[in-house]
């Protein structure tokens, strides 16, 4: 990773002006499968269950500071019923050259505080984060509030799926990523693996924290990035056995993939607002997060 001390000016400048030249994104994809939307909705349900009684109140693993200052900025990428959608950017103060990028994706709450707070975090060690927003412009203030925005979700992916692609466009054009993973928590952390779905040949690495995963071989079969997973044993809504299924899939297909199911914990255990938050079990899966990016995102043996 690049650690150098000029400015950075020139570059984000450059970022901040192309992304007013935003396009109306089409929508190739046939039809959602029935089969899929039911399992979402299964999801959604479980979800429900598993985030009763969270609130958004962040505590203090909330606040933990980035390893080095950064820059961040909210700017538009892509749009939805006309009107334009809002992403975070956030990159290192001292960068002048383009970075390896992180494809950020919010859990049910949508693009709140918590979030921001880790695109800086993730920023901190040498990455372009950009945290897209799935929710056009929505933020949940409660479980019941989250549920109606994940269902819509659910019931119709089309738009998030232009979403992650305009996204990725962002990275990998506006701010000329050498190198780009996914990374998300829960509703996030599904589409996490539907971003390696997406670009099965591009993506260079994807992070599911406890999201919504399948042992259906035609949809992994396509994924060439890595994947790393981080789950929860006692999570109730992604159960250790779809866990245990999905990795036994990427056993069978000979992908690269990591899989670490925590014992003792439940759900969101890496949310600092929940109530499920682990401090020790969230600070081993950062840390299994960043050594992950490093070996597969890291720009420092290139010219």
């Amino acid at each position: 990773m690049y650690r150098g001390k000029s400015s950075h000016t020139g570059f984000v400048s450059a970022v901040v002006i192309l992304t007013m030249m935003l396009g109306a994104c089409g929508s190739d994809q046939a039809e959602t499968d029935e089969a899929a939307t039911a399992a979402g909705r299964e999801n959604v349900d479980a979800m429900s269950r598993e985030h009763a009684n969270d609130t958004t109140e962040p505590s203090p693993g909330a606040q933990i500071a980035p390893a080095r200052p950064v820059i961040s900025q909210t700017m538009a990428y892509t749009e939805y019923r006309d009107e334009l959608v809002y992403g975070y950017f956030s990159a290192p103060a001292d960068m002048f050259e383009p970075l390896p990028a992180i494809i950020m994706i919010h859990e049910w709450w949508g693009l709140n505080d918590n979030i921001r707070a880790m695109a800086d975090r993730l920023a901190g060690e040498g990455y372009i984060v950009f945290a897209v927003d799935l929710f056009h412009g929505k933020v949940a203030s409660t479980p019941g509030e989250a549920r109606v925005l994940m269902i819509e979700a659910v019931e119709d992916p089309e738009p998030a799926r232009e979403n992650i692609r305009a996204a990725f466009d962002f990275v990998s054009n506006t701010a000329s990523a050498p190198r780009i993973g996914s990374l998300g928590w829960c509703f996030g952390g599904g589409w996490s693996l539907n971003t390696a779905q997406l670009f099965p040949e591009e993506l260079d690495a994807a992070v599911i924290y406890y999201g919504q995963v399948t042992d259906d071989e035609e949809l992994l079969r396509p994924i060439g990035a890595p994947i790393l997973g981080l789950f929860a044993a006692e999570d109730a809504g992604i159960k250790a056995k779809s866990v245990e299924a999905f990795r036994d899939a990427l056993e069978r297909l000979r992908k690269n993939y990591e899989v670490h199911i925590y014992p003792g914990v439940g759900h969101a255990f890496a949310n600092p607002t929940g109530r499920n938050y682990d401090a020790a079990t969230a600070d081993d899966a950062w840390r299994r997060t960043l050594e992950f990016f490093d070996l597969h995102l890291s720009i420092s043996d290139t010219n």
